[in-house]
């Protein structure tokens, strides 16, 4: 309680015994009036001393709030204290820290001016060396130019001494020509025309014989070095010197499960072919069916459906239907498995999905006999190893080994294009984010478009090894007859050869020629024009050997 609240009760007990006093003296008269005194008298007196107590209270409450005031104060203002400190404290660490910070880089500036001015020092004395050299060579030039002019007078006068034998000569040789032409009755263009023409035929000969001569000394060193690389390169890589053929029979164990297989009225045969793709053949064949697709996939998909339905015993078609679906699923699952096991084993890295299922379907796919997947991973570890023998760096070893299991990508490609499989390989590498040089290698494989690089060599000729190794492929029959056809035309397309043969599989041809028609040098100019069209005009696994045969013989009878 404060002041305020005191008097308003001195106030108030005040008016109370005012009031109380005047009602008294109507009532009682004066002693009513004494004793209403009297009793004001103590109202107030209790009045006061209530003021008295409230007074007191209020001065204690108001200590106390004065106390806890101040210790409130004190207690801020020491925070205060200490945060000031600790705010100046964290400011001056800033400071020194900013302090040391521009300090080091002062100093670091000052080294790099330092450097500079080394630098510039060096390059200044190396200016002023230069220009010492160039003030040197200058009076070098001026001393060669009086020695030049020197020179060019002497030469001045030595050429119009030349110039006048020269004139003197030509008038002797006019009159020797006139005198030859009077002995020998032979103009001088008839004996320029003579000569030249035996010149020429001289000069063509010996052309050729070094041209010859030339190209073997090449052949012979670039084949060494090339046979030693391949060698070498062969040597390191081991690979199955068996032909895998397509799968297109499946064996029965008996021929009672064809009627089984085919159903009745051949509705089996007709699921299988409608949910597989694949035209199913029944015929006198023992214990045997023919699958016949372009798909080689949808050929695995049928033969390892009909194998789970022999297998299991129920063959129907809603039954046919859940296991085509089941295989076809298993298969697709496969498929990217054996993709993404072929990149692990060979160590390449970052191959687009889509790339890496594709590698997942060469396994179903075979040229001439030989698996598409296995031709592949051999031609890309026969790129690593020449990549290698040659000295090339570890990226582009990597990269000589993905472009060769990429070479053949496009053989695998489920869209329908007319590009051929380089062409459609270089594309799709390209729409799968692969470097150029890859993208350039599997193009240019089968020379189709030009070579950039020096890996499109490599995948081209470890491409061709792989192809042409004993063993490998099978080469249709009409395509070999066709291929030695085409040599033996090749030389007899020649004037003076009489007769040619294609011996050891087209690996050599002997040309007969006639006797009285070819001359030696000419059969020896023969072979070489005979390989050089033979090397332009036709394409062949290996090389050719070329051999002329001239057969002089004279026949004479004893009577």
């Amino acid at each position: 309680m404060d002041i305020t609240s005191i008097i308003i009760g001195l106030v108030v007990g005040g008016i109370g015994a005012y009031l109380f006093a005047s009602m008294t003296v109507k009532k009682d008269g004066k002693k009513a009036v004494e004793e209403a005194n009297r009793q004001a008298d103590l109202i107030i007196q209790e009045s006061r001393l209530s003021a008295k107590r409230v007074e007191d209270e209020a001065s204690i409450k108001a200590q106390k709030l004065v106390s806890t005031a101040e210790s409130d104060n004190e207690r801020i203002k020491q925070q205060k204290i200490q945060e000031a400190k600790e705010r100046y404290a964290q400011m001056r660490l800033e400071i020194e820290e900013e302090k040391t910070k521009r300090q080091l880089e002062l100093k670091d500036l000052e080294m790099e001016i330092a450097s500079q001015q080394k630098d510039l020092k060096i390059e200044n004395d190396a200016f002023e060396s230069r220009l010492k050299e160039l003030e040197t060579k200058k009076g070098d030039l001026e001393t060669r130019e009086s020695e030049i002019v020197t020179l060019r007078e002497n030469l001045d006068k030595q050429l119009k001494i030349v110039q006048k034998k020269k004139e003197e000569l030509d008038a002797a040789n006019e009159e020797r020509i006139k005198a030859l032409e009077t002995i020998a009755k032979l103009s001088q263009q008839d004996a320029k025309d003579q000569l030249l023409e035996q010149v020429r035929a001289k000069s063509e000969s010996e052309a050729q014989t070094i041209v010859r001569e030339a190209v073997t000394q090449a052949k012979l060193n670039a084949t060494k070095e090339a046979k030693k690389i391949v060698i070498q390169t062969i040597q390191r890589m081991a690979a199955e010197f068996t032909i895998e053929n397509t799968v297109s029979v499946f064996n029965l164990e008996n021929d009672e499960m064809k009627g089984q297989i085919i159903g009745r009225e051949g509705r089996n045969i007709r699921a299988l072919e409608a949910a597989t793709g694949v035209e199913v053949i029944v015929d006198d064949t023992p214990e045997a069916i023919v699958l016949s697709s372009f798909d080689p996939v949808r050929r695995e998909i049928a033969r390892l459906s009909l194998q789970r339905l022999v297998a299991d015993g129920r063959i129907h078609p809603q039954r046919i239907e859940e296991v085509v679906a089941k295989v076809t699923k298993q298969l697709e699952e496969q498929i990217v498995e054996i993709g993404e096991r072929t990149v692990i084993e060979l160590g390449i890295h970052g191959l687009n999905a889509a790339l890496v299922r594709m590698i997942g379907r060469m396994r179903f796919r075979s040229s001439y006999g030989q698996n598409l997947l296995k031709h592949s991973i051999e031609t890309a570890e026969l790129c690593a190893i020449m990549a290698a023998e040659l000295g090339m760096n570890p990226k582009q070893i990597k990269m000589a080994k993905r472009a060769g299991l990429l070479h053949d990508i496009g053989k695998v490609a489920e869209e329908e294009t007319e590009l051929s499989h380089a062409l459609l390989g270089m594309k799709l590498c390209e729409q799968h984010g692969e470097h150029p040089v890859i993208i350039n290698a599997v193009g240019a494989h089968h020379d189709e478009i030009e070579m950039n690089n020096i890996l499109s060599p490599i995948i081209q000729a470890c491409d061709a090894i792989s192809g042409a190794r004993p063993g490998a492929r099978r080469e249709i029959l009409e395509n070999y007859l066709k291929r030695i056809g085409e040599l033996e035309e090749i030389a007899r397309s020649y004037e003076g050869v009489s007769n040619a043969f294609a011996m050891q599989a087209g690996r050599e041809l002997r040309v007969i020629v006639e006797a009285d028609k070819v001359t030696d040098q000419y059969a020896d100019d023969l072979s070489f024009l005979i390989s050089q069209k033979i090397q332009d005009e036709m394409q062949y696994p290996g090389q050719i050997r070329v051999t002329v045969i001239r057969e002089k013989r004279a026949v004479a009878f004893a009577r």
